[in-house]
């Protein structure tokens, strides 16, 4: 199938590593140009370095309100245009309800939920017809992961403003998209394991209740998000999508 994405140009932010890295290499490989953001100079540009022709960089803090613009706008200077956004943010602290801090929730909210408001309100108010805003939320979104209350209490808000956003921009053709990955082979989720005190038995027991009894890997969620975020998908919008195995309890 051809995604439509060759010369369709893409921001994806926290794109160092991880799954957003993943979805910038599954962008890239069907012809997109793709301008990837992670906060370090130097991780950025070893990522463009790997990432090759097609991709460009650039340091950015999603907690500064002035970063939307700039990252829009240095789209369109490298690639002479911008046609949607994967917002992928790096997981906030781990705790229990009663452990986390003020000062870490308020750090959280700056960083996975109103760093993320900010960059898809930027994206709105310049996309056209058959642009997309992705984001990369979590399974917590619709089950409550242990030992991660932060994210639980984040990212269902943000899930409930993507959808808000969805409808508000579906009549000027512009699609608004989630992901939810849940057990993915990442270093944030092989340190999630690390913290039981036995990695490989936290593994052994997290697998054993998904479906497909392995965990995902980073180029499987990539392949699905460059899919979500194609020409090809442009009957979808306002969905949230668990790309977590079969392990959702629910439809």
């Amino acid at each position: 199938m051809d995604l439509g994405l060759k010369d369709r140009v893409y921001v994806v932010t926290g794109a160092t590593r991880g799954l957003g890295r993943a979805s910038a290499e599954a962008l890239l490989a069907e012809g997109a140009k793709v301008l990837v953001t992670g906060r370090e100079e130097k991780t950025v540009a070893e990522a463009v370095e790997a990432l090759g022709p097609g991709a460009a960089g650039i340091a950015a803090d999603n907690t500064d309100p002035g970063t939307p613009d700039r990252l829009i706008a240095e789209a369109r200077a490298r690639f002479g245009g911008f046609d949607g956004i994967l917002i992928s943010v790096g997981g906030p602290a781990p705790g229990f309800a009663a452990d986390n801090t003020d000062e870490e929730w308020a750090a959280a909210f700056d960083t996975v939920f109103l760093g993320a408001v900010r960059l898809a309100r930027a994206a709105a108010g310049t996309l056209g017809e058959g642009g997309v805003i992705g984001f990369v939320l979590s399974g917590s979104v619709h089950e409550p992961i242990a030992g991660l209350t932060l994210s639980n209490g984040l990212r269902p808000g943000l899930a409930g403003f993507a959808k808000s956003l969805a409808n508000d921009l579906g009549p000027r053709g512009v699609r608004v998209i989630g992901l939810l990955p849940s057990r993915i082979d990442t270093d944030r989720v092989r340190s999630l394991d690390a913290l039981s005190g036995d990695a490989d038995a936290a593994r052994a027991a997290n697998e054993a209740t998904i479906p497909l009894r392995r965990y995902g890997t980073p180029e499987e969620f990539g392949r699905t998000a460059a899919f979500l975020l194609s020409p090809a998908a442009s009957y979808l919008t306002g969905l949230m999508l668990p790309v977590d195995g079969g392990a959702r309890g629910g439809f």
